[in-house]
């Protein structure tokens, strides 16, 4: 079957879809490269022969071909990803699904994936790519990144939840700032019995939160483990992959998948591409981005790295512990990595505090006659919402 043959069934296809549902215009077109997975490129296709079933029109680029799939020929996965970007650039398709790309800093890719507990979709804020070289920085538009997908895929109020990982407690309270500020989302609550917007691993197995937000690394791991955790790990069978770049000014529409992903994880990429398309994802990413901007998201993240440096002054100074006494009251909420730097605080006031884990996470203890002061103090120093 050559070029010319598959653009002629390529117009009767079109054709008939107007003649039977009026939409010929709204079949979004998503390239697809097929070469270097491993499961092999049958693999690959046998997911563009599903997507276009469903109203996808899938440029397939690489040596197989198939009724109702478009045929890009290229040698190798090198030229493949050239043509794949040549593609994408002319406008030519709307977006791509590939296996792996060179994102700028600043752009991280939002997940999507089915939790098993209930069976509900969930974003994972995110999955690959940096959004920035600071973790906490990076969370904090890691929530504006998955509110804007999941706005794009049709879910009007998506709700938010922080996965408890280091980061999350300084992440609430900037958010809690721009949401103070006018960012309008909805907090997640956890299905753990102390609720909260930090969310446990039940809460991912449950899906409590729509958009899920957590560094990129973790992301990473969390949805290849969400993905593969019915097969062992060697074939991604569920969910809709590691899903697209978002990022302030960023308007290409790469999606990624692994070399382990399986057909139908490929083809719910193919079609979470095609409603993106149809979302118009980047107007709703320049809409959340003004409103975000407007709210004070800039000054918020130059105050989380004024206070960033602050910390490591405080962390050199040198401060005397004062005179053991009982600790019987707790404050949590503080990141692990800032417990001691925290108990330095309220040392430096004579304060005496000793830093621990609890079931909910870490803690900073003191006596209950010096609670109160060392709430004031922690939550002054940035420690505490």
């Amino acid at each position: 079957m050559d070029q010319l043959h598959q653009i002629i069934q390529k117009a009767f296809r079109d054709a008939a879809d107007y003649l039977a549902t009026g939409e010929s215009a709204n079949r979004p077109k998503i390239a697809l490269t097929g070469m270097g997975s491993e499961h092999g490129e049958e693999n690959a296709m046998a997911a563009a022969k599903m997507a276009a079933a469903r109203g996808v029109d899938v440029y397939y680029i690489g040596t197989l071909e198939a009724e109702g799939v478009t045929t890009i020929h290229v040698a190798d996965e090198e030229e493949g990803h050239k043509k794949m970007d040549e593609l994408v650039e002319s406008g030519e398709v709307d977006g791509a699904v590939t296996m792996h790309y060179p994102f700028p800093i600043g752009v991280s890719t939002v997940g999507r994936v089915v939790t098993p507990a209930k069976g509900k979709e969930m974003f994972i804020a995110t999955t690959t790519g940096t959004s920035s070289s600071d973790r906490i920085e990076g969370m904090i538009k890691n929530a504006v990144y998955g509110i804007i997908t999941a706005k794009s895929c049709g879910i009007k109020n998506p709700t938010v939840g922080i996965l408890n990982v280091d980061g999350a407690r300084q992440t609430e309270m900037a958010l809690n700032q721009l949401k103070e500020g006018g960012y309008e989302f909805e907090w997640a609550t956890s299905a753990r019995a102390d609720g909260g917007a930090v969310m446990r691993g039940n809460d991912v197995l449950q899906g409590t939160a729509d958009v899920m937000v957590m560094d990129s690394l973790t992301g990473n791991v969390m949805i290849k483990m969400m993905s593969a955790y019915t097969t062992g790990g060697s074939f991604e069978s569920t969910g809709s992959g590691y899903g697209p770049g978002i990022g302030m000014d960023y308007e290409k529409l790469i999606l990624i998948i692994s070399r382990a992903s399986g057909a139908p994880l490929i083809a719910n990429a193919l079609e979470y591409a095609a409603q993106l398309v149809r979302g118009k994802v980047f107007q709703v990413a320049k809409n959340e981005f003004a409103k975000a901007e407007k709210a004070g998201l800039s000054k918020i993240l130059e105050a989380r790295k004024a206070s960033a440096k602050g910390a490591a002054a405080a962390a050199e100074e040198e401060v005397k512990c004062p005179p053991s006494e009982p600790c019987t009251s707790s404050i949590p909420g503080i990141e692990v990595m800032d417990l001691e730097d925290a108990a330095k605080v309220l040392w430096k006031a004579g304060i005496y505090a000793e830093t621990g884990m609890g079931c909910t996470g870490p803690l900073v203890m003191m006596s209950d006659a010096n609670k109160e002061r060392a709430v004031e103090l922690l939550r002054a120093a940035g420690y505490i919402g």
